[in-house]
């Protein structure tokens, strides 16, 4: 029962992780790097727990939705912080030139 809790919070920090509120837009290239950074670090330790729980062979089910959830919530703000990190480079490299 303890791993279900524990695996029940991870779920819920990835759930509700407040990244969402920050304005990528206003932010300058090196602080959105920064921010892309942490979501792979995140992302990275979180899968390095639910890996810790498949290993412990408890509850299959919410161990293999705290992967979905995992995967589903940080790539999809990995790929808006991407989509802004990437315009922020080109504006910035098409403008030295």
């Amino acid at each position: 029962m303890q791993e279900e809790d524990e695996i029940q919070k991870l779920i819920d920090e990835i759930s509700f992780r407040k990244s969402n509120s920050k304005d990528y837009n206003k932010m300058n290239v090196e602080q959105i790097s920064k921010e892309l950074q942490d979501i792979m670090k995140f992302e990275q330790e979180s899968f390095k727990k639910i890996e810790e729980f498949e290993k412990q062979q408890q509850n299959a089910d919410l161990v293999a939705y705290a992967k979905m959830i995992c995967r589903n919530t940080t790539q999809r703000e990995i790929k808006q912080i991407q989509g802004i990190y990437l315009e922020k480079i080109d504006k910035q490299y098409l403008n030295s030139k």
